[in-house]
């Protein structure tokens, strides 16, 4: 933790919370301003805790994009459950995050049931507004007004940047005074490795589209600076997966999938370690992993952590 001797300075951790697919890692990407969180389409990409730190002048915001709420259907599923319900207890602030276009559901009646024993200041965030006319705006808002008491109501779209620094102006009335928790370069506290792993994740499950569920892990072997001519760093991982069948679909005809989930992966990967990198993926099946303690430990999902 570092000293700040600025009266007055705030900083708070703020939790992220919704169900599958409603835009929270892209918020969380949008506001940190670089790549932080796995992006996709399919519900259920998030699968740890990821820190994204914003800091600004007089203020720190520590946010933690959880996995999405949902009921669970497996161990793995279990896991991200007690990791998203945890962090309602720990944080200051928590964004309750819904998606405009689908309105209030059985999913939303869940989490919503879960805040009944929180004392924690819940801000709804309503998400993805450009995606409906503004004449459904009203409704959809005082629908949830009718739901629970949220201390602030903020539609945004995380993806166009829609009224995001209002929805900031309003976290830093709410956060108490504080220490400045992480240096101000600082925008995670992840280690490089596990960032390299979602992001090879994330091209893979973008290109496979509907064919390979959430079967999918990454493990990273290997990652060390190549000393000679040229400055590469070398990076080993491995994909792995349950079914021979998700096995084939991965590496593609002639290997043609696996090397363009190498070739995307790549070019984040460089991005983030600002060198050039030698990227040499495998594929390795592990049946039925998901619902294996040992195997989610290996995969770096440590119950001990939460």
């Amino acid at each position: 933790m570092l000293s700040n001797d600025n009266k007055g300075y705030k900083s708070g951790f703020i939790s992220i919370i919704g169900r599958p697919n409603v835009g929270k890692s892209t918020f969380l990407n949008r506001v940190i301003g670089q790549k932080i969180a796995i992006m996709s389409d399919k519900p259920q990409t998030t699968r740890n805790k990821i820190q994204g730190v914003l800091t600004l002048e007089d203020t720190q915001m520590v946010f933690i994009d959880t996995p999405g709420i949902h009921k669970p259907k497996h161990k793995l599923g279990d896991f991200m459950m007690k990791v998203a319900q945890n962090t309602l207890k720990e944080v200051d602030l928590i964004l309750f995050m819904v998606n405009a276009e689908e309105g209030f559901g059985r999913g939303e009646e869940f989490i919503l049931e879960k805040f009944e024993t929180v004392n924690t200041p819940i801000f709804l965030v309503i998400n993805k507004i450009d995606q409906i006319h503004p004449d459904e705006l009203l409704p959809l808002i005082e629908s949830y007004k009718e739901k629970y008491p949220f201390k602030e109501i903020v539609p945004i779209s995380a993806l166009e940047g829609n009224n995001v620094e209002r929805l900031l102006e309003q976290i830093k009335v709410y956060l108490p005074e504080g220490p400045q928790y992480y240096p101000a370069d600082q925008v995670t506290d992840h280690p490089e490795r596990f960032i390299i792993t979602e992001l090879i994740r994330e091209k893979a499950l973008h290109l496979t589209r509907e064919e390979i569920p959430h079967s999918l892990a990454v493990v990273l072997d290997k990652m060390e600076r190549q000393h000679g001519g040229k400055d590469i760093i070398h990076v080993m991982a491995t994909v792995i997966v349950e079914r021979d069948s998700q096995k084939g679909i991965i590496i593609g005809k002639q290997g043609s999938m696996l090397k363009e989930i190498g070739k995307r992966a790549r070019v984040d990967i460089e991005n983030l370690l600002g060198s050039k990198v030698f990227l040499e993926l495998w594929v390795k099946v592990q049946k039925d992993w998901r619902n294996k303690m040992s195997q989610l430990r290996d995969f770096g999902f440590n119950e001990d952590e939460y």
